[in-house]
């Protein structure tokens, strides 16, 4: 007689076999789910971005406790951590001469961790580095930021420099862990700890994504007019949902396989 299968693994087999139409129009459906949920459940909306800042942080730990107790960095993208240290500090920069406040501290305790997990690649743990895998050129990802933020940024009262420095900060935050999901595409196994990190990224992400737009449905649209006019405000909030879908494939993944018992991921063909 077989065994009954777990509902988790059954509801998972049926929606691998759906068609990829059928696939984006669920995930679009659990978003909003969620975010409905998110909305009568916490009243403060600010902290969506206070906790989405929060796992990014428990994040880079996850990443620290790796290269501290295991030594290797293999799996780890080097170019990722340093695009994320380099939106993070211009970010921090905007923060203290545009808006000071507790998000500018969280910012500076995170740009300090990326940097120690990148000398720490690159100068302790380099022997494990795989820099063949990490091979997504960075110009790539900088460029078509910096030309866009040129074009579209902010209408504010701040000076031009600030407002181009705030949406560069913004567009490469959005596109920051490409290289990472690069390196699994090349790998196609992804050890735990990895796995994890990239996990957190992925519901930073998304929490950061609800905040935006629960703030924008509970101002009526106001908050859209208050951030500029023109294609800023719109770019803000789509900045914040490709974050979300460029992680959402590779969450589904981790889910299913810590709910398989699985300690090592592996991704199929073609999902990064």
């Amino acid at each position: 007689m077989m065994a009954p299968r777990r509902p988790i693994h059954a509801v998972s087999t049926w929606v691998k076999r759906q068609p990829p139409k059928v696939k984006a129009f669920l995930a679009v459906v659990a978003g909003m789910t969620v975010l409905v949920l998110l909305r009568a459940i916490v009243h403060d909306h600010d902290n969506l971005f206070v906790a989405a800042e929060a796992v990014h942080a428990i994040g880079i730990s996850v990443l620290i406790y790796k290269l501290t107790k295991e030594k290797t960095c293999a799996g780890i993208s080097l170019k990722s951590q340093e695009l994320t240290a380099l939106f993070l500090a211009v970010r921090l920069y905007c923060s203290f001469v545009m808006e000071y406040d507790i998000h500018t501290l969280l910012d500076l305790a995170t740009l300090a961790t990326t940097l120690w997990v990148i000398f720490m690649i690159r100068f302790k743990l380099e022997s494990s580095y795989m820099e063949d895998k990490d091979n997504c050129s960075v110009y790539y990802v900088v460029i078509p930021c910096a030309a866009l933020a040129l074009v579209i940024h902010p209408s504010t009262s701040h000076h031009l420099i600030n407002r181009i420095f705030w949406a560069f900060c913004v567009y490469l935050e959005a596109v920051s862990v490409l290289p990472q999901l690069r390196v699994m595409q090349n790998t196609q196994i992804v050890e735990p700890f990895t796995a994890h990190y990239v996990f957190a990224l992925g519901v930073a992400r998304f929490l950061s994504c609800a905040h935006w737009i629960l703030q924008v449905l509970d101002s009526n649209g106001h908050l859209l007019v208050a951030l500029g006019h023109g294609l800023w405000p719109s770019m803000v909030l789509i900045s914040e949902v490709v974050q979300t879908f460029i992680l959402a494939d590779f969450c589904y993944y981790y889910v299913k396989s810590v709910f398989g018992g699985q300690l090592v991921l592996r991704l199929p063909s073609g999902v990064v």
